[in-house]
């Protein structure tokens, strides 16, 4: 199954069709859909009333640089500021991680919107891509404030997402642009990284996106393709029964695969129960390369929200208005 992007405020008439399509399981939302909260609504709205099947949409809204929707949206801080409060108070830090979660969960939710990718479990430890986006640098820090965070989520009725999976916190290169490779062995990625992940595990997180970096030690192949890390080592060793999505096959690390069909093909025939296809330009033959294949179309069915308060409610509501304030306000 696919997750597409769309390319502005407004559904065409050809992303109207995409949405018709078997192997469309839902859309990813980015900056270039965002005009207004207002906005944003309606085309969710649109996109559930032009697909013939239930869709799941799904947004990038971590905090820090990693905010897709801002104005009208809480100043959510980026996740390394919850690792230095847990240094100072750890009590404290995993009540503001809970609180983090459950403030950006109820917003998103009440833009119509199922789901944010979130959070990352990454390792703090100098990549170009995860910066301030992680807790911390200690596994065992990040592990507790994972924790923290998928209850925060699911306080708000939201599915919590690990990601990087095995871990993309401890290589230098940015796999939106580069190839990158984690020399490691399996022993020390266990001792260190698979840490937060095992934890996230078991605090019931319901879905795991996986990392465009190749371990050679544990696997010749980037981990989205590697049925090595995604049968062996996270669903049979580590016991994940969640839903496990790539990450966008758009990103200069998955060019590895090959062409677009290839890059879907082996991502599926490794495990991956979904494939993220954020640029438009992909999508057509991305939707091709499904074409025949028996998908799984209710893998997403616990992903997809319902009861959210709307706006109106939510901003009515003086937990929220509690929360936001203490985490620094509106955009």
């Amino acid at each position: 199954m696919l997750v597409i992007g769309v390319a502005g405020t407004e559904l065409t008439a050809q992303e109207r069709d995409w949405l018709q399509h078997d192997g469309c399981a839902g859309v990813i939302l980015f900056t270039r859909n965002f005009a207004s909260r207002e906005q944003v609504d309606e085309l969710a709205r649109a996109i559930r009333e032009a697909a013939p099947r239930p869709q799941l949409i799904c947004v990038d809204q971590e905090g820090g640089r990693v905010q897709r929707f801002r104005q009208g949206y809480s100043a959510l801080p980026s996740l390394d500021g919850l690792g230095r409060d847990y240094a100072a108070d750890p009590a404290a830090a995993l009540v503001r991680a809970r609180e983090h979660a459950w403030l950006m969960a109820s917003e998103i939710k009440a833009s119509g919107i199922d789901l944010s990718f979130a959070p990352v479990v990454d390792l703090g430890r100098g990549n170009r891509a995860i910066g301030n986006r992680a807790f911390d640098a200690d596994p065992e820090v990040v592990a507790a404030l994972t924790v923290a965070y998928v209850e925060g989520m699911h306080q708000a009725g939201m599915a919590a997402t690990l990601k990087h999976f095995p871990g993309h916190g401890s290589v230098l290169e940015d796999t939106h642009f580069d190839d990158a490779v984690d020399p490691r062995s399996l022993e020390e990625m266990r001792a260190l990284d698979l840490v937060p992940f095992a934890a996230g595990i078991k605090a019931r997180a319901d879905a795991v996106m996986m990392a465009h970096v190749v371990y050679p030690q544990v696997a010749p192949e980037p981990a989205g393709y590697s049925r090595r890390w995604i049968e062996d080592i996270l669903r049979k060793e580590m016991g994940f029964r969640g839903v496990v999505f790539s990450d966008d096959i758009g990103m200069a690390a998955a060019f590895s695969a090959g062409g677009v069909k290839e890059r879907v093909d082996l991502h599926l025939d490794a495990g991956c129960d979904v494939v993220l296809v954020c640029h438009p330009e992909l999508v057509d033959e991305a939707l091709k390369a499904v074409e025949g294949r028996k998908l799984n179309t209710m893998a997403l069915t616990g992903l997809i929200g319902g009861g959210a308060m709307g706006w109106d409610n939510l901003l009515a509501d003086q937990h929220y208005r509690d929360r936001r304030d203490r985490l620094g306000g509106v955009a």
